[in-house]
């Protein structure tokens, strides 16, 4: 049976082009994302990286088996093999590739974004994640120019073939802590209707951990709420659930279950920058003198710490691209950003938020302590959370703050955005790569200066400081 199905008309192709975001590719089913296009983007990822195998993987969303049906389609289509591996996690994903070798992965999946959206993302060997800047651009060329190879005949089309790789994922997370060191804790986690439902059963099923599973059944509807914890009202349930059942702690998952946040046994949630403090210091143990890296809103006491424990903090752009391009060139054994991803040289410096957890039950369990009294030395300061707002000229008004402050005697530098810096609080202004908005990180050591130094700095932004 060959599959010749219509060519896409050049209105569609057009249309293809915007799906291409930095680092995946994303869009609203059906209206922008079609079938017909991820056959399509799987032709073009053959073309592009001439895998003669790729692994395939999706998520839980209602229109994840049509696409990854359609994309397995377009790269057989081009002569390569799938080898499916069903509906699984985005690290489970990423491991899969970089422990099997395949020389290509695509991950069908839209993460946290609503439920009307799906999307695709893809990695070449050793799990290197596709942007724009690096493959991801010439996969959207050739399907918005529709100058893709032709379909092989039908005796040299790849071959599909399944493959099972919970049981393996689960050793190789295990593998990366010592098990001997759990205690018994109990710990409520929210899979938020998304992939840790699938994986998070699998890899504790022996431990000596008990889990309280909240919305563990994968629904792509998303009928509790959005697989989306960094907003906070998406963990109100959970912060509630540790308080009232005096629960050890909280883990909230996303979608795809790449990311993790956590929630103390008080119910107050630990920001992801905290969350990369308290794995640093894990893993220094483990590799002293070790790099870390950190991305450059993460508090003041993420570097601090890596220090502290005899390793060498390496400040990042925002973005894990630039996270993972500086682990590899500084050969760091981790790293992590306030959005709750966490990467780990052990895993093919891929993002897995089950590895953050197990580290941080592996911490808790040494300490003896709960979370609130582990994290209580990293966290002492205060900080504002991103602030957006709309504006029309970012470059302007970035350069009015700065010159601002510098008269003052900041520090400033521009590594992503404008930092500025004073020894008691700092902040961090920059742009959105999709939307016209500035985002604001302030931090200070005490709650009086950052809520002085974040109204000032925002009227700068907004424009009512009468200046």
């Amino acid at each position: 049976m060959t599959h010749h199905a219509d060519p896409l008309s050049p209105e569609a192709r057009a249309r293809a082009a915007s799906l291409f975001k930095a680092y995946d590719v994303r869009g609203v089913v059906p209206d922008e994302l079609t079938p017909e296009v991820a056959r399509d983007i799987g032709r073009a990822l053959v073309a592009t990286l001439r895998p003669d195998t790729v692994v395939a993987g999706r998520d839980m969303r209602v229109s994840s088996p049509l696409l990854a049906s359609a994309m397995i389609e377009g790269i057989r289509d081009s002569g390569a093999a799938v080898v499916d591996v069903g509906m699984v996690s985005t690290d489970a994903l990423s491991f899969a590739v970089g422990k099997y070798g395949y020389p290509a992965g695509v991950m069908v999946t839209a993460s946290h974004n609503p439920p009307e959206y799906n999307g695709f993302k893809i990695a070449r060997e050793e799990a290197r994640a596709l942007s724009l800047d690096e493959g991801l651009d010439d996969i959207r060329d050739l399907v918005v120019s529709g100058g893709l190879p032709p379909i092989v005949p039908a005796a040299e089309r790849g071959d599909l073939t399944e493959r099972d790789i919970l049981d393996d994922y689960a050793a190789h997370m295990l593998g990366l802590i010592d098990l001997d060191s759990l205690r018994p804790l109990r710990v409520a986690i929210d899979a938020g209707n998304g992939m840790a439902g699938v994986t998070v059963p699998r890899v504790f099923r022996d431990l000596p951990i008990e889990v309280i599973p909240m919305y563990f059944e994968p629904d792509g509807t998303f009928p509790n709420h959005p697989a989306n914890p960094i907003e906070p009202e998406n963990t109100e349930e959970l912060r509630k659930a540790v308080i009232e059942n005096g629960y050890d702690l909280g883990a909230a998952f996303d979608g795809d279950a790449d990311r993790v946040f956590l929630v103390d046994e008080q119910g107050r949630l630990v920001g992801g920058d905290i969350l990369t403090a308290m794995v640093a210091s894990r893993m220094l143990e483990q590799h002293p003198g070790a790099a870390v890296v950190y991305n450059l809103i993460s508090s003041r006491g993420v570097p601090e710490l890596i220090q502290a424990k005899g390793g060498r903090p390496i400040r990042s752009r925002v973005g894990h691209s630039y996270i993972k391009e500086t682990m590899r060139r500084e050969d760091a054994v981790f790293g992590g950003e306030h959005s709750g991803h966490f990467y780990f040289r052990d895993n093919w410096y891929a993002d897995s938020g089950m590895a953050a957890l197990l580290y941080a039950l592996e911490l808790i369990s040494q300490a003896g302590k709960p979370l609130s009294a582990v994290i209580a030395p990293l966290d002492r300061r205060f900080r504002s959370g991103e602030i957006n707002s709309e504006v029309a000229d970012a470059a302007a008004v970035m350069h009015a703050i700065e010159e601002r402050y510098r008269a003052e005697g900041a520090e400033i530098d521009h590594l992503d955005g404008v930092t500025v810096s004073f020894p008691g609080w700092w902040f961090n202004v920059r742009a959105s790569n999709t939307q016209p908005l500035l985002r604001l990180n302030v931090e200070a050591d005490d709650p009086a200066t950052l809520d002085a130094k974040t109204a000032e700095v925002l009227a700068m932004i907004r424009g009512t400081d009468g200046r």
